[in-house]
């Protein structure tokens, strides 16, 4: 199974929306491995957004993303990453379809409520920032062998 790693940003906190995040991704047949709820520290989060680091943007988003409490989640599927993407919509809520988190949810960018990794790779980087091993419990779901061929 392919793990991504997704965070509900401090927006949706705030908004009361965790529990409609997790149930789109769990009704689209995702399974949870690791979750949890704190505040990100400057340093990891500037670690999770280092690729954004001499964008005009970065301190107003890490000091956004460390304002308030998020969570964090390991969710694995057959294409998990790409799943996750979809689910979300696009990155500007205006441009995200019906039906995503981001167009149901979201108006501007800066808070668009969710963030999923954009690559396999991404996933693992970001997984290892916010995840020890130990802390993503392997299970298999009983209704995986009505998901996948």
């Amino acid at each position: 199974m392919e793990r991504t790693y997704v965070m509900i940003k401090p927006d949706a906190v705030q908004r009361g929306l965790i529990g409609n995040v997790i149930n789109r991704i769990e009704n689209k047949g995702l399974k949870i491995s690791a979750l949890r709820m704190n505040v990100i520290s400057e340093e990891t989060a500037t670690e999770h957004y280092s690729e954004h680091k001499e964008r005009p943007f970065f301190p107003s988003l890490i000091s956004y993303i460390t304002s308030g409490p998020s969570v964090s989640m390991v969710i694995e599927g057959g294409d998990a990453v790409k799943i996750m993407r979809a689910i979300n919509g696009a990155t500007n809520p205006v441009e995200a379809a019906p039906g995503t988190i981001r167009g149901d949810f979201a108006i501007e960018t800066g808070r668009n409520i969710v963030h999923a990794s954009d690559s396999v790779e991404s996933a693992e980087r970001e997984i290892a920032i916010h995840f020890s091993e130990d802390e993503i419990a392997g299970y298999t779901k009983i209704d995986e062998t009505c998901l996948y061929e």
